[in-house]
């Protein structure tokens, strides 16, 4: 389907972004209001820049609801990069961290953490295929860990944590890349959040770091300027050039969220667009689900079909017909609708009339 119209994008990252937010982008693309110069061109020393740092952090502040004790970051590298500085900053020689293992990328997490120092897998759900969260009594937590690490939404194979693990004393640290915004983000409970900004925060190209301050000092004087969370907290994320595209449409992001009526607004409008589809897949048994259903993501919806022939018919069909980006991770295959905040309720019901009249034909 080839059209200057825009289709509805499953994608789940990067993903679809508010249209209002790019309106407001492409107006200001050429020239920022009272600058003269394209946001792509202005320096991230300029006045222009400081103040729109400044207003992303105070509106996710508030939207968020982010104490004063923790520090804000916009860095690079992506949740991946964050992988790798979260251990190198708070896992002490000798120390064990703690992680929860979910899916893919708590795996990989885990992964680099244990280049780093000791790691205790304190629960998974592999040899279920990911297809739940862990419960709160199969923790096996470690007395005294460095901290604990869980990713809040598994993009690849579609569940949720409903709310963060109770893990005691221990600071907790959650990759919240995609479904951060989506619902209150509970930040008092952690001690770290990241998230990559491609899925509910912006384009890609930039991360956000929420830390705790009294965590900075852990991080060890030895480690390398670019990696040492200290370094950025003292140059407010100014050290080195930022992604300043990116934080300007966050922070344009970050506005729509709170003229929506905040995260409360998006967790009702999340679970009405993930309540849709989902009952569109139990309806018959035509299409299955891959997640069990106290663990389904309200962020990315997840199914098969009876078989990968099917499969694919209904992945190019739905192409065709301007539901882009329903196929599944390339690890699993199947289907995935990812259907971020910015993700409209009209696209969700154009694809539920899809997946009726495709099980009409192919049923």
């Amino acid at each position: 389907m080839k059209s200057d119209a825009r289709i509805y994008n499953f994608s789940a990252g990067p993903a679809v972004q508010p249209v209002p937010v790019l309106r407001q982008a492409q107006r200001d693309l050429l020239a920022l209001p009272g600058v003269g110069m394209s946001v792509l061109e202005i320096s991230h020393r300029s006045p222009a820049f400081e103040d729109i740092l400044a207003r992303a952090e105070a509106d996710l502040r508030r939207v968020a609801g982010i104490p004063d004790d923790y520090a804000v970051l916009f860095l690079h590298g992506g949740a991946s990069t964050q992988f790798s500085m979260v251990p190198m900053n708070l896992l002490a020689p000798g120390a064990t961290a703690d992680y929860v293992l979910t899916g893919s990328w708590s795996e990989k997490a885990a992964r680099e953490a244990r280049r780093v120092g000791n790691v205790n897998v304190a629960a998974t759900t592999k040899p279920e295929a990911f297809r739940r969260i862990p419960r709160q009594d199969e923790l096996r937590l470690t007395p005294d860990a460095a901290y604990v690490h869980y990713t809040s939404n598994n993009t690849i194979f579609g569940t949720q944590w409903r709310t963060p693990p109770d893990v005691g004393a221990a600071p907790l640290v959650s990759d919240a890349s995609s479904d951060i915004l989506s619902r209150p983000l509970h930040v008092a409970r952690h001690g770290l959040i990241y998230a990559g900004a491609q899925k509910n925060l912006g384009p890609a190209g930039v991360t956000l770091v929420i830390i705790r301050r009294d965590l900075l000092d852990r991080s060890p004087a030895d480690l390398a300027t670019m990696l040492n969370y200290t370094t950025h907290v003292e140059g407010r994320s100014l050290y080195n050039t930022p992604s300043v595209f990116s934080i300007y449409v966050l922070g344009l992001v970050v506005k729509w969220v709170d003229d929506q009526g905040g995260v409360d607004a998006m967790a009702r409008l999340s679970a009405r667009k993930a309540s849709a589809l989902y009952a569109e897949i139990d309806r018959t048994g035509f299409y299955r689900g891959t997640a069990e259903p106290d663990s389904r993501s309200l962020m990315n919806v997840t199914f098969r079909l009876a078989d990968e022939h099917l499969e694919r018919r209904f992945i190019e069909e739905a192409t065709t017909a301007g539901l882009d980006g329903l196929g599944g991770h390339r690890s699993v295959r199947g289907m995935r609708a990812s259907i971020y905040n910015a993700f409209p309720e009209a696209g969700v019901a154009a694809l539920v009339d899809f997946m009726r009249e495709f099980e009409r034909r192919k049923g």
